[in-house]
């Protein structure tokens, strides 16, 4: 589980392919900043611009550690197929803050962003939700973005998604890589647990 704050940003430096067909993932090399792994250990998770990955390899000395993703996973998401910089955050521990919401670093799907611009002290994100997702998004829900625990303003449907309006503070602008977005660009989306479940205990037979 994670919370949706983003502890550091870190940079995928290199992406080795696991096989020679369509069917196969990638390795990914990524850089942390210095002492961000101090206390990972293989086999520990930590979400890559949302999305949950297991450490399969770790160098601390050299400030990286490896992760697989699976050819499922890179069809899911944004922005691990490449080199680039991504958000970061280690899984969350029995007794740490929950500053943001419950997360569980599983991609629901990839919005695309129409907009980000200033507006007073803050910046507006606005985003196209696929229209798979628009019935979970609600004014004032949590929504996360490329891994950052975000509140909606604005939802304004249509017959292919809904439109989302999100206020940045400037932390947020400055400590994540949400504001090296522009028009155009995928962003991967997880909808709130609770919406979740409320969606299967309305849709399922009654036992």
């Amino acid at each position: 589980m994670f919370t949706g704050i983003v502890t550091a940003v870190g940079s995928i430096v290199d992406v080795q392919p696991l096989g020679v067909d369509a069917t196969a993932g990638v390795c990914l090399v990524v850089e942390a900043p210095a002492g961000y792994l101090g206390d990972v250990a293989p086999g520990d998770s930590i979400a890559l611009n949302g999305a949950c990955m297991t450490a399969t390899r770790i160098d601390a000395a050299r400030l990286r550690f490896e992760a697989d993703v699976s050819a499922e996973s890179l069809a899911r998401t944004s922005g691990l197929d490449r080199p680039g910089r991504v958000n970061l955050e280690l899984a969350l521990r029995l007794g740490d803050r929950l500053g943001g919401h419950l997360v569980s670093g599983h991609v629901d799907g990839v919005g695309e962003v129409l907009a980000l611009q200033p507006t007073g002290e803050s910046t507006e994100l606005r985003l196209r939700c696929p229209r798979e997702l628009a019935r979970f998004v609600a004014v004032k829900g949590s929504l996360v973005v490329h891994g950052v625990s975000l509140t909606v303003n604005r939802v304004s449907d249509e017959p292919d998604g809904c439109l989302i309006s999100i206020n940045l503070i400037p932390h947020t602008m400055a400590h994540t890589t949400l504001g090296e977005l522009r028009a155009g660009s995928r962003v991967n989306l997880e909808i709130d647990l609770v919406a979740r479940y409320l969606e299967r205990l309305s849709s399922a037979p009654a036992g």
